[in-house]
């Protein structure tokens, strides 16, 4: 409990990967709402724009998670640089 009241550990990551899981959820509705109930219902061209919302959707999702848990990534590492003992001297 110390560890989260004074900022020793991080729960942010663990949120992002729950935010990154419930995203892939709105995509994936996403696409299938397009590819049939989108302009004028079921389609050919819709399915393909789905497929492209659902891929593309789901790529976009992937790269903005990990670019915040790149940051998380960096932060843990400087501490672990700062908790070694110094050598110089």
């Amino acid at each position: 409990m110390r560890q989260v009241l004074f900022f020793d550990s991080m729960i942010t990551p663990r949120i992002i990967t729950f935010v990154y899981w419930l995203l892939l959820l709105v995509v994936a509705f996403s696409g299938i709402g397009s590819m049939f109930f989108g302009f004028g219902g079921f389609s050919f061209g819709g399915f393909l724009r789905g497929l492209c919302i659902i891929g593309g959707g789901a790529l976009g999702v992937r790269i903005w998670c990990e670019l915040l848990i790149v940051l998380f990534k960096m932060n843990e590492a400087l501490q672990d640089i700062r908790q070694r003992p110094s050598s110089i001297g």
